[in-house]
């Protein structure tokens, strides 16, 4: 699989320029995102951890973990936070025909689409454009071509924290973040119950640490 680095090279970006990686800032802001989710109790440990700081962050969920958890959806939603899809069953892109990929993304949106009809006109506004992150990063320029024909903002990101390895310590984990981001930086957490030691022990410290810098964490501005 090769090594994945910690914080994506420009030169991934450039050839891939119609992905989001990042947003180009002088404001002290980042987004955090958390993939895999809803998950029992891993996600609603997210949503009180995120509260506690005032934090907004994007969820990307995917679609048979919504069918399972529609309550959790639901509480994503309630507090302010924003909803991506993550496809319907975690394919890996590059083993899969366009049309199969594509197929199982919309299956995913009707989901969120059917859950978010059940929430308010605050949440609705909010994911009114539909955002796309592709499970383990691997997607073909023919998939995102395609997904971006039918409105889908395919969103990657610029800091992994590397919250799902087994081998990677909490502690790692935690300096990943803080040593690579920058304002304007799209962070990936995990919301399942691979990354959950990780998250939970990381994740306080991180917003911590750049709370204490009069840093900001928002939502997706796209």
């Amino acid at each position: 699989m090769g090594i994945i680095p910690v914080k994506t090279p420009t030169i991934i970006k450039k050839i891939l320029p119609d992905f989001v990686w990042e947003f180009s800032t002088s404001e002290k802001v980042l987004y955090l995102t958390f993939d895999d989710g809803p998950t029992p109790k891993v996600t609603q440990w997210t949503l009180n951890t995120l509260k506690q700081f005032d934090a907004k962050a994007t969820f990307f969920c995917i679609g048979n973990n919504i069918q399972k958890h529609p309550d959790i959806f639901q509480n994503i939603l309630n507090e302010g936070h924003r909803i991506g899809n993550h496809s319907n069953t975690h394919l890996k892109g590059w083993n899969t025909s366009v049309d199969k990929y594509v197929l199982d993304v919309n299956e995913a949106q009707k989901f969120i689409t059917s859950e978010l009809k059940k929430s308010d006109t605050r949440s609705q506004a909010l994911n009114e454009s539909p955002l796309f992150r592709p499970p383990y990063g691997r997607i073909k320029p023919s998939q995102g071509k395609a997904l971006k024909d039918q409105g889908y903002t395919v969103v990657t990101w610029s800091i992994l924290s590397f919250d799902w390895k087994k081998e990677t310590s909490p502690e790692t984990c935690y300096n990943n973040v803080i040593s690579k981001s920058k304002p304007g930086s799209v962070i990936v957490f995990h919301d399942s119950v691979k990354a959950s030691k990780n998250l939970m022990q990381a994740l306080p410290k991180v917003l911590t640490y750049f709370s204490k810098k009069g840093y900001a964490f928002k939502t997706l501005p796209i």
